[in-house]
């Protein structure tokens, strides 16, 4: 069994873990756990918040029009979605796409760190403030700090827009292609580096 095999044989023991979650009352509402998606050796992570509901209904991450217009930024720079791995904080929806509780990702966080320890990204770009909150500082603010780049560890990490906020508020699309932009170099650069 090859490196790439074993990681995916790694992910897929914790995905059926985190399938028959109960350490929170989410895993009552959900129809599936969305454990994560994409390439098991990706030098490059993004991480959300939370499913919403096509994500949940598929059990896949960032599937609905957010992932759609996360996808055309990945498109617009470059970047393969299969190459990269998307996953969320929390693996069960809130209900009515409520912001993660303190609680609820306390709950889940461990498996987002269990997804970090076996890719093992070069790079991780959290998806909105709620995730920047928790993996990069929780004084994070958004509209000022998008963009800046910290390392953390052996991770370079930055922070965008969410996708879903850009579909509220489409001022700030050009600000997320620039972000964009800077992520393409730095993986860019990553990527020779390994190769």
């Amino acid at each position: 069994m090859g490196r790439r095999e074993e990681k995916e044989a790694a992910l897929c023991g914790i995905n059926e873990v985190c399938a028959g979650c109960v350490r929170c009352p989410l895993a009552s509402s959900r129809t599936n756990c969305v454990f994560g998606t994409g390439n098991p050796d990706a030098r490059l992570m993004f991480v959300g918040e939370a499913p919403g509901e096509q994500e949940d209904l598929s059990g896949t991450p960032f599937v609905g029009r957010a992932g759609q217009l996360l996808d055309r930024y990945l498109a617009a720079v470059g970047i393969p979605r299969e190459d990269v791995y998307i996953a969320n904080i929390l693996k069960c929806r809130p209900p009515k796409n409520r912001d993660p509780l303190p609680a609820e990702e306390d709950a889940c966080i461990g498996y987002l760190r269990e997804q970090v320890k076996i890719i093992r990204p070069g790079i991780i770009v959290c998806l909105g403030r709620i995730a920047a909150m928790r993996l990069i500082d929780p004084k994070y603010r958004i509209s000022e700090m998008h963009g800046q780049w910290v390392e953390k560890g052996n991770f370079l990490m930055t922070a965008v827009f969410h996708p879903a906020a850009l579909l509220r508020d489409p001022r700030r699309k050009a600000d997320m292609l620039e972000d964009m932009k800077k992520i393409a170099e730095k993986y860019s650069g990553i990527s020779r580096a390994v190769e």
